[in-house]
């Protein structure tokens, strides 16, 4: 197994060459070069592991056995998962009029990237300890990724981990659970301005490849292939549990499983387009916010950015550059790399691109859309509670949005993607007029001390902010240097 760039220029790399890094040299995002097939034997043969054992199964088809064994594997999910509220670590709700929900927020951060940031970070320590090295983890985030990248990696040996959060644009919950992180190895930036803003210094620190190399620098956000090779467990676990596989009889075709999912970065609707190419029969539903993008893309072809972020109920999807796009483009095109570069390139240089209405029919065809406003997730998180006494949290009812407002054909069973508990979002909740009463572990946030540093919007805010960073990155390199010095 190894991996490549979308964009044709990088090839051959293995897992652990992937692991350690964020965009590709040529500033693709790494794949891998083929991708297995689960026929349904296999699929029938897994019916009724535990979550932990379904990741083992499926990282153990990307991870070869001279990086990790087996049965080091196992263990490094194991302990990664070990910490989650519930015991099966992935729970399905069963609702009323045949709704269910998938609830992926049981970890720490109480938001469904603490399952792969979790498995990610067992994964960088395994050979941060094996090899003696270390490494610079910089991360942006829209408010779940922060969070929980901190809560995995703080004080892990040899790790460093600096965070970039949107000021204003992230909740109290998600904010205090990435300030009130005191470990010496976590570092925190407030920045003046938006999720896509973040994402702009950090694209051309990467591509700074020696900054990369002298500092061990990589990404934990699902720009990082781990963070995917993870979700794809999501997808195959909901699929063992509840398409009806155990019922179809051998010779028999398997049946298919609609997963309707909240979608901001694409990181989850990449890792859905995947399982799919890799022979599970699922139909992929991506439901987004008013930042529409990937709405207009499937659509009508319109893969462009809007002038600004909007400013939703549901603020970790309030992104207008779903990167984890330029993978499912890639799968789509044929492993096209040349083709995907010049798209991708000019998305960044333009912030537009129109698919031609070839390309704009295949994405149609793999992957339907629904947008949703803050009314309609209000009105969804209100009827879902007086209907199931159940409560949603703003990202969960766009996606469940798609329930009440398309009905279900039948023939096909279809769940519904729960990313973040609601408790991360009191001020949705409220507005919505539900009760709600915050769990210990956050009321227990509000007395913490916290700290960050602050990223300011000035005349020429993106360089000045890559800058700062750089600095601080070379800061830390050379505090380690000092620190490691023998006395004279």
């Amino acid at each position: 197994m190894q991996y490549c760039s979308t964009r044709g220029g990088v090839g051959g790399w293995s897992f652990r060459d992937v692991l350690f890094s964020g965009y590709a040299p040529d500033g693709g995002m790494f794949m891998p070069e083929t991708l297995p097939v689960l026929d349904p034997d296999t699929l029938r043969s897994w019916r009724g592991l535990s979550y932990p054992k379904v990741v083992v199964e499926v990282a153990s088809l990307f991870i070869p056995p001279q990086f990790i064994p087996r049965d080091d594997l196992a263990g490094l999910v194991g302990e990664a998962l070990s910490g989650f509220s519930v015991p099966e670590v992935v729970r399905v709700a069963r609702l009323e009029d045949g709704l269910t929900v998938l609830e992926l927020f049981h970890g720490e951060t109480l938001a469904f990237k603490d399952l792969a940031m979790s498995c990610t970070v067992h994964f960088l320590s395994y050979f941060l300890k094996k090899e003696s090295r270390r490494a610079v983890v910089v991360v942006g985030t829209s408010g779940d990724t922060g969070g929980s990248a901190i809560q995995s990696a703080k004080g892990v040996p040899g790790l460093d981990v600096v965070v970039v959060y949107p000021r204003g644009r992230v909740t109290p919950v998600q904010e205090k659970h990435m300030t009130t992180c005191l470990e010496d190895n976590v570092h925190v930036f407030a920045a003046d301005g938006s999720s896509d803003d973040i994402d702009q210094p950090l694209r051309r620190l990467f591509a700074d490849q020696q900054l990369v190399l002298d500092h061990g620098l990589m990404s934990l956000n699902s720009v990082n292939w781990s963070r995917i090779l993870v979700q794809l467990a999501h997808f195959i676990y909901a699929y063992l549990e509840l398409s009806g596989v155990e019922r179809a009889g051998v010779g028999a075709a398997l049946p298919e499983l609609e997963v309707v999912v909240p979608t901001g970065g694409a990181g989850n609707i990449a890792a859905g387009f995947i399982v799919k190419q890799m022979g599970v029969p699922l139909r992929l539903v991506a439901m987004v916010n008013s930042n529409d993008i990937v709405h207009r893309t499937v659509t009508h072809g319109d893969f462009s950015m809007a002038d600004e972020v909007t400013q939703t109920l549901a603020t970790a999807i309030d992104i207008q550059d779903p990167y984890n796009m330029e993978r499912v483009f890639w799968l789509l095109l044929g492993r096209d790399g040349a083709s995907v570069k010049a798209m991708m390139e000019e998305f960044q240089r333009s912030h537009r691109h129109s698919l031609s209405e070839e390309q704009r029919r295949l994405l149609s065809s793999v992957l339907t859309t629904g947008a949703v406003s803050d009314e309609g997730i209000l009105e969804t998180m209100r009827r879902c509670w007086e209907e199931n006494r159940y409560l949603l949290c703003p990202h969960t009812a766009v996606a469940v949005w798609h329930h009440y407002h398309c009905p279900h054909s039948g023939g096909v069973n279809r769940c519904y993607v729960a990313t973040a508990s609601p408790a991360k979002f009191q001020a949705a909740v409220q507005r919505a007029g539900l009760p709600f009463s915050p769990p210990a572990a956050l009321r227990a946030l509000d007395g913490l001390p916290s700290r960050c540093r602050e990223l300011r919007r000035g005349a020429d805010w993106s360089r000045d902010w890559e800058d700062r960073l750089r600095r601080h990155i070379q800061d830390l390199d050379a505090a380690r240097k000092s620190r490691s010095a023998p006395p004279p």
